[in-house]
């Protein structure tokens, strides 16, 4: 970066902020809550059915508990960039981990389902105060070139919190007790609360705000977004429009999405301010970021699926295995700053969504019996195609935006990723449940038990069963319907991974029409 302020309006030494070591280690404690607040998703997801058993809550009713959270932190992320600004970083960051942390505590109480929906509500509402702060911290506490090093730390724990989240459960509920998936996040939660109160010092609370602040709009926004995700969550399992509760939440989010765009246009002061679309680059960044979404939550998703339901590993097997791809990420975020210092970060991410799409690839030739070795390489590409899209896109969004616009795109730009993630897995689930469907029924014709090859095979394994003294002809008949079940869910699963690698193979092609930022990400502004 020149010494002196550029033609193109990048920022003059003088302008830049000062890094202290306090605002360094500021940074790190806020880094680490961020950790914190992203990994509960997947830790959680990873061990639902030993809570299940353990609050003795229904198949339909333990969903809940990942459902009220994400619809809980949806609705927040947006939120807290006016929030930050009339309360400051410092208090709705710390405010946000200590509330975090009780709840936590109050999950591991949990006795029946309606306690765990509210105390899990409450913990995603106060993560989705966390995550954005951190975005918006990085990208106007530090000066542009000191982002090449600060960024990849922030892209390593959006991406790695989640990936790793099924071994960290994995290993809890092996060696203690579904209770400690929440318990773990107490102490480290309440050392966060104490140094972000005392270190954060990034911004002043500006009061004065909250007399102009957009209630309705805020009202609006709830209904839309928290009916939007549950729509997404719950429409596959019950449906879709089949079912009146997905009605319901259709017509919230239809009703509460006109009237929230109408407030955000017209408010003299919007409880999400919309015009950080109006930058090409965040808007490009963003769509990139929603993409990205659904590869980092589709994945994570996927392979323990797999691994389950296939192999019949338990929750510390697949957080053993998925662990490769957290490896990888650690290994690659060191470099990830030096490249985009040195290289147009439009080549990194098209080098890494290339890389996704590899790796997608490289799935789409499973079988029933792959295991650990096999998903190894996969996993490998997986972790570093991560990487080398988060930083990029991170810069790309963020880095040209003037300080003042940084509070509220953060929680945007946080927010297109978590829906990415929330639409991919809905079209992820709609897509193998209608895929296996299909499947099904194809194999099922062509195994039909009148044919002589479909007799043969089934004569064989009754005679094997009957020699064990078991009743061979259900037995075989079962063995049949089990293997047709398990090879049109393959088929199903690599349908899904072929529609993935397209995506990523046209988004690493798109790349060539994204407008280059300017000499270094994070232009102008400070």
């Amino acid at each position: 970066m020149a010494d002196t302020a550029t033609m193109d309006g990048s920022a003059s030494p003088a302008d830049e902020p000062k890094v202290t070591a306090r605002s360094v280690v500021a940074f790190i404690v806020m880094a680490f809550g961020m950790f914190m607040a992203i990994l509960d998703i997947q830790i959680v997801a990873s061990a639902l059915t030993d809570i299940q058993a353990g609050i003795s809550a229904s198949a339909d009713q333990i969903a809940w508990v990942q459902t009220s959270y994400l619809i809980a932190e949806v609705i927040m992320i947006p939120l807290s960039g006016v929030l930050g600004r009339i309360f400051s970083t410092r208090i709705i960051f710390s405010v946000s981990a200590a509330a975090f942390t009780v709840c936590s505590a109050l999950c591991a109480t949990a006795t029946n389902i309606d306690q765990m929906i509210i105390y899990r509500a409450l913990q995603g509402f106060m993560s989705g105060g966390m995550v954005p702060a951190v975005f918006s911290v990085a990208f106007t506490a530090f000066p542009e070139r000191q982002r090449a090093a600060v960024i990849p730390i922030v892209g390593l724990v959006a991406t790695l919190a989640p990936t790793i989240g099924p071994t960290v459960g994995g290993y809890l509920v092996d060696a203690m007790s579904w209770h400690w998936l929440f318990l773990i996040n107490v102490v480290p939660g309440i050392l966060v609360t104490i140094f972000s109160w005392m270190l954060i010092d990034f911004d002043k609370p500006e009061f004065s705000l909250m007399k102009r602040f957009d209630w309705w709009g805020m009202i609006a926004m709830a209904v839309f977004l928290g009916s939007l995700e549950y729509f997404l969550e719950e429409g596959n399992t019950k449906n879709w429009f089949q079912s009146e509760e997905i009605i319901y939440a259709f017509l919230a989010m239809s009703i509460g999405g006109v009237l929230f765009f109408i407030r955000a246009f017209t408010s003299k002061f919007p409880v999400v301010d919309l015009k950080a679309f109006g930058n090409m680059n965040f808007a490009i960044g963003s769509i990139f970021s929603f993409s990205i979404g659904i590869g980092l939550y589709g994945l994570v998703y996927l392979f323990p699926l797999y691994m389950a339901r296939i192999r019949g590993y338990d929750a510390l097997m697949i957080g053993e295995t998925m662990f490769v791809s957290g490896i990888s990420m650690m290994l690659t975020a060191p470099f990830v700053g030096i490249l985009t210092q040195k290289f147009d970060v439009r080549a990194i991410m098209a080098v890494g969504l290339g890389m996704f799409a590899f790796s997608t690839w490289q799935m789409m030739h499973i079988t029933a019996d792959w295991d650990y070795y096999e998903l190894f390489w996969p996993q490998v590409w997986r972790g570093m195609a991560l990487m080398l899209c988060m930083v990029p896109v991170s810069n790309i969004a963020l880095g040209t935006l003037q300080p003042s616009e940084v509070k509220n795109a953060s929680g945007l730009f946080n927010l297109t990723r978590n829906l990415g993630g929330a639409v991919g897995l809905a079209l992820i689930n709609t897509m193998l449940t209608s895929r296996d469907d299909f499947h099904y029924d194809r194999l099922a014709e062509s195994v039909n038990a009148a044919l002589p090859a479909t007799k043969e095979w089934l004569a064989t394994l009754q005679n094997n069963y009957d020699a064990y003294g078991l009743n061979g002809e259900l037995a075989a008949i079962y063995k049949l319907y089990e293997t047709v079940s398990q090879q049109a869910w393959l088929l199903a699963f690599i349908d899904v991974f072929t529609a993935l690698t397209v995506l990523f193979a046209i988004l690493t092609i798109c790349i060539i029409f994204v407008r280059k930022p300017g000499a270094t990400a994070g232009g102008g502004g400070h």
